[in-house]
């Protein structure tokens, strides 16, 4: 039977891109969908008009009063908004995807007494997740042991995996590419200004290797428009071919195309490298207390589809040294990539609309 079922999600693409994969899988299996978003829902419009965007106000708290006071009036606003809608749209279910831009609609459905479920895309249990969990009824973790979960809601939890998006999930079938020529390396430094790290560290450790490496390599590598003049010019000094652009629309292609991807351990980053299964360095951002990009990465990196270097390891010399290795031991790549590979969750998707179904 056909239900209204609402979305909450917002902010990056780690809680975008799953929010994306369900109301596409849930518009299939013929639910009316109506997502709740902050500015950026230009983000969902590869769904056309087969869903409803609608945009609330939402913020998260940042240092200083006066931030701190505007950020709260926009959460409130933001309630009020949600409440609106949820009044109108009678929902059998909202599901949240984290994120500040979810959380006044999850609250607000909580307080009107619409069943809430929530999706945790990170190892760790976001600070959005955690105020709402206790009265969700489900909870959907890309991985097991999901950390910062209280005990009393451990029996919530359904382990669905992580939707990535169907152009990703589209490549999983192309065979990892032959390794005796062209070394092709894809880098993403993920959406914050830290992305210098990978701007300046690569073309550094391309620069030390010796040259009969250095002239396989042919990077693709994504970084800030700010950043893309120096960038390129680092290449050019160190002798190395790159393809330096802020934005590729055939990502999934890339990736698929790359021995090896460099870049931050971000849920749905980890999720994609496994559903296409490629070897990866990842190079967790440390910003986070509870370490939820290294936690991420850690159940690949067990398995040997990954190699983890932390951010203050993350040297020339020792990219350098991981790159030789990895260049001049071809088969081990191989290994790596059907490692990475086996810890994909093709059936995410499926998995978490089952779990909706089933609470509605």
């Amino acid at each position: 039977m056909t239900q209204t079922i609402i979305l909450a999600a917002g902010g990056t693409g780690g809680h975008l891109f799953p929010a994306e994969a369900l109301a596409q899988e849930l518009i299939n299996r013929g639910h009316t969908i109506v997502i709740v978003t902050d500015k950026r829902g230009d983000a969902f419009k590869s769904l056309g008009d087969k869903a409803t965007i609608l945009s609330i106000r939402a913020a998260t708290f940042k240092a200083g009063i006066a931030s701190k006071l505007k950020a709260l009036r926009d959460i409130i606003v933001g309630i009020v908004q949600a409440a609106v809608i949820l009044r109108k749209q009678k929902p059998a279910v909202v599901i949240g995807f984290g994120g500040y831009p979810s959380y006044p609609t999850m609250f607000a459905a909580q307080r009107m007494g619409f069943k809430t479920i929530l999706h945790e895309q990170n190892a760790v249990l976001g600070k959005a997740n955690i105020h709402l969990a206790d009265k969700a009824i489900a909870i959907a973790a890309s991985l097991p042991e999901t950390k910062g979960v209280k005990d009393a809601d451990r029996s919530k939890i359904t382990v669905t995996g992580n939707p990535v998006r169907a152009a990703v999930s589209a490549v999983r079938d192309v065979v990892y590419p032959y390794t005796s020529g062209t070394f092709n390396i894809l880098i993403t430094g993920g959406s914050t200004a830290l992305t210098r790290l990978f701007n300046e560290t690569v073309p550094a450790a391309a620069a030390l290797l010796p040259d009969s490496l250095r002239q396989r390599l042919q990077i693709v590598h994504q970084c800030r428009d700010t950043e893309n003049a120096a960038t390129t010019e680092r290449y050019r000094t160190a002798g190395v071919t790159a393809e330096i652009k802020s934005f590729f629309s055939d990502m999934p292609e890339r990736l698929s195309a790359c021995h090896l991807f460099i870049g931050r351990s971000g849920a749905s980053t980890v999720a994609e490298i496994g559903i296409v299964g490629r070897p990866a360095i990842f190079v967790p951002l440390n910003l986070h207390a509870d370490r939820q990009q290294t936690y991420n990465a850690m159940p690949m990196a067990l398995k040997g589809g990954c190699w983890i270097i932390q951010q203050e390891d993350f040297t020339p010399q020792e990219l350098a040294s991981q790159l030789k290795a990895l260049m001049e031991t071809p088969g081990l790549l191989e290994i790596a990539a059907a490692a990475a590979k086996a810890c994909g969750q093709p059936d995410a998707v499926k998995k978490l609309a089952d779990l909706v179904e089933k609470n509605l």
